[in-house]
């Protein structure tokens, strides 16, 4: 063997690793698109599901019967839409009192914020229209088709007899539901009793009968088929509620210091020696929810809080003899520090303070509003006219305005200077609701005026109720050479 050395350069072995062309896999496509798992809740009893009950059926008697509540001999509650009235107990709102629905709806919506702040999306689980119709709606399906676990085996059966007439009666139920539901709704814009007598008659209108359709479809789809959804997708109330809470807001929690780590277990079992939480994960809260999810896994934007979970888990707890409260209303701040509710604090304060003077202002705009309306139109063709007896005339078209409920007498009188007055008495009887016009002419002798522009007022007032009453400014015109005359 040699031992010089070896001048040859070495090569470094290389590895081929591009991919094999047998084995490349072609890309997948994700769908962003999930489709809808159906949810079969099941029923729950218990403290909170009482309350909502009792909720549930108050709003439904209230929607129901309000539109037959008579007020002064008519629908006390009724939004006119075709003569521009609306009627709401002893108040009339005509298009010039927007004003008033504007205020209205801006308090409606800070006290939703401000119960928002205090405990979340409480109002969606008790009150919300949404809500109660879902909440009828699944006791129809619980009552023709059975309990969560006969649904479930129902929606995996085969299409059989006894499937097509447990659906159909379901659905049949539903649409009757939705029906009574359209009709009470377009009650609130055409009288009910006239729509209930034209609906037995086969004499709707056209209007009528598109809506009466519409929000029947509209419930039947709403609250039979989408369901949850529409608090998921539809309302943006859930999307933005995290915006308006704190740590200080009531909400309902899974207090995981407590519950884990979970597992099964015998109700005798010592469960503390095991690892164990007071959890046993039945799943049983996620079963009860509406929407669907798992409260354990945090706050989450779909949870309504119908406190259903929280029903579900106390009965749990009673049965393993634990005490109440994994799942809880409770706030961040008490589950990670505990003591007591904090009530007081500075935005609950000041949406409170913010809706107290808002309903300060509207009550005070209320108290003082006049159901009258006066308005004075001059005659635009000329300033003034002399008429066959050398005196000065100025025409006026006088709007009045009765905004109250019942017919009025009114008379007009006339605030000036004391040489203009009225060609003749001005009266005229206005029915609730309705507008009059009358020209008005007023008349001044020449002689007597010093300048060419004066100021009038007219006063329209009730002859029975004097405290009824509202002026209109405008203006008397007078020929030019008479200006200046106080002075000669």
């Amino acid at each position: 063997m040699s031992n010089e050395p070896n001048d040859t350069p070495r090569q470094i072995a290389a590895k081929d690793i591009s991919p094999d062309p047998v084995k490349i896999v072609s890309p997948q496509t994700l769908d962003l698109y999930a489709k809808r798992k159906k949810i079969q809740p099941r029923a729950i009893e218990g403290f909170f599901q009482n309350i909502r009950i009792i909720t549930i059926w108050a709003t439904m008697a209230v929607y129901f019967l309000l539109p037959w509540v008579t007020w002064d001999g008519r629908q006390a509650l009724l939004f006119d839409l075709p003569a521009r009235k609306f009627y709401i107990f002893w108040w009339t709102f005509l298009p010039q009192d927007f004003i008033f629905l504007s205020w209205l709806l801006i308090i409606a919506a800070m006290s939703l914020f401000t119960l928002t702040v205090f405990a979340g999306r409480v109002y969606c689980g008790y009150v919300c229209p949404q809500t109660v119709w879902t909440k009828i709606f699944l006791i129809i399906e619980n009552f023709t088709e059975g309990s969560r676990n006969a649904r479930v085996r129902l929606d995996k059966a085969k299409i059989s007899p006894e499937k097509i007439i447990r659906r159909g009666s379901k659905h049949i139920a539903w649409l009757a539901v939705a029906f009574v539901t359209a009709i009470t709704f377009v009650g609130y814009f055409t009288p009910a009793r006239t729509l209930t007598t034209e609906l037995l008659q086969v004499n709707l209108g056209g209007w009528e009968l598109f809506w009466i359709f519409f929000f029947t479809m509209a419930t039947y789809t709403n609250a039979g088929w989408m369901r949850e959804q529409v608090c998921m997708y539809m309302c943006p109330y859930g999307r933005f509620q995290s915006v308006m809470m704190d740590k200080d807001t009531l909400i309902i929690s899974y207090d995981a210091k407590r519950g884990e780590s979970r597992g099964g277990r015998k109700k005798e079992a010592d469960y503390k020696s095991l690892g164990l939480g007071d959890c046993i994960d039945c799943e049983l809260c996620v079963q009860v929810c509406p929407t669907g999810i798992d409260i354990r896994d945090g706050l989450q934007f779909e949870c309504i809080q119908c406190a259903a979970c929280i029903d579900a888990c106390d009965s749990i707890m009673d049965q393993m003899g634990y005490a109440r409260g994994l799942v809880r209303y409770t706030t961040e701040h008490q589950l990670a520090k505990g003591g007591r509710f904090k009530f007081l604090r500075l935005r609950l304060v000041g949406y409170a303070a913010i809706i107290g003077i808002m309903l300060t202002i509207f009550a005070t705009m209320l108290t003082l509003r006049v159901p009258l309306e006066v308005e004075t139109i001059r005659d635009r063709n000329q300033l003034y006219r002399e008429n066959s007896q050398g005196m000065i005339e100025n025409v006026y078209l006088l709007k009045v305005l009765n905004k109250s409920q019942k017919t009025r007498h009114f008379t007009v009188s006339l605030k000036s200077d004391k040489h203009i007055s009225m060609s003749k008495p001005v009266v005229m009887d206005i029915e609730a609701g309705d507008l009059a016009s009358l020209p008005v002419t007023l008349v001044a002798d020449p002689e007597e005026l010093h300048h060419n522009k004066y100021e009038v007022t007219f006063m329209v007032q009730d002859s029975i109720d004097p405290g009824l009453n509202k002026t209109s400014e405008s203006r008397f015109f007078a020929p030019a050479q008479h200006e200046g005359r106080d002075h000669d």
